[in-house]
């Protein structure tokens, strides 16, 4: 008796899939959020601190850095003047179409 294998193959349907795209997005930004936090030294916990959050809010900075959790618009702008950068949000669903531009010094 023969055995036979068939392959998953991608049609590029699931690319387009709205779910995917959300959660492409949330890890993009959740890096982003990471890559600009970490490039000025500071935990997780400065980064609450310098957005008046509490406790609870270093687990909401890090659930959002794991892709767990969409930031309000609020806390966008927090977020934004703790790290002294602007949220930019570009066309596309790429890693670099979300992320932190710093202030030029």
């Amino acid at each position: 008796m023969a055995g036979q294998h068939n392959r998953w193959i991608r049609t590029g349907a699931e690319t387009e899939d709205p779910e995917r795209i959300a959660i492409r997005e949330a890890l993009a930004f959740g890096k982003a959020l990471y890559d600009r936090r970490t490039t000025l030294g500071l935990t997780a916990a400065d980064l609450a601190a310098r957005c008046g959050m509490d406790e609870d809010g270093i687990e909401c900075i890090e659930c959002i850095e794991e892709g767990g959790a969409a930031p309000t618009v609020e806390l966008l702008r927090r977020l934004a003047a703790a790290l002294d950068a602007d949220v930019r949000l570009t066309p596309g669903h790429d890693l670099g179409s979300l992320g932190f531009e710093a202030h030029a010094a």
